[in-house]
């Protein structure tokens, strides 16, 4: 394998980058990668602390990346019946694992937790290991500041089983979408790993 001299990595502004490991002949690629990069920051991705969708950028730009998932769609309901009750969030999700899908609704406390356990309860049956996973932390910040409601956000997630901890980024002007976005790469990092153990 060739090493990508981090000096090229480093060159673009304002990233902090890991050291990527290239097959020599997709060489040609690294600049196609590096735009790509450049383009996902300047719409307020930041991939430190977030390493696993790092490479699953990285995979996806070299071609290898699996996907062992795809989401249809979801929909997420925040109700709130009366001013002395919490709202109740709940989410509905329809994932396709090869040519089966599944159709899922969940509740949680708050409409990413629903999102959360709807992808889950709908792709364990497929992936049992899924179960030994947990989301340890969660950060939403603004983008840029100013712009209120309207405002883009960029949510971080980090994730953990007994192996390790991984970190995962999604973008958006809606903080469902962007959280969504991060538990989807949670998830796919967590099979990939899994897969190469």
């Amino acid at each position: 394998m060739a090493v990508v001299d981090k000096a090229i990595l480093d060159s673009l502004d304002g990233m902090a980058l890991k050291i990527v490991l290239i097959e020599p002949g997709d060489l040609s690629v690294v600049g196609e990668i590096l735009e790509q990069i450049k383009d996902m920051e300047n719409k307020g991705y930041q991939f430190e602390g977030a390493e696993a969708s790092f490479d699953l950028l990285m995979r996806r730009a070299l071609g290898t990346l699996r996907h062992f998932f795809s989401v249809i769609g979801f929909r997420v309901i925040d109700s709130k019946r009366h001013d002395d009750e919490m709202p109740l969030s709940e989410a509905t999700v329809q994932v396709k694992v090869g040519g089966r899908i599944e159709h899922t609704a969940a509740e949680g406390s708050g409409p990413v937790n629903a999102l959360d356990h709807a992808l889950r309860k709908a792709l364990e049956s497929f992936y049992p290991q899924l179960k030994e996973m947990k989301l340890l932390d969660y950060k939403v910040r603004v983008l840029p500041a100013g712009k209120g409601t309207a405002s883009v956000t960029r949510v971080l997630i980090e994730s953990g089983d007994k192996a390790g901890r991984w970190g995962t980024v999604g973008v958006s002007d809606n903080i469902i979408d962007a959280s969504y976005q991060a538990l989807v790469d949670a998830l796919q990092y967590k099979l990939i790993k899994d897969r190469e153990r």
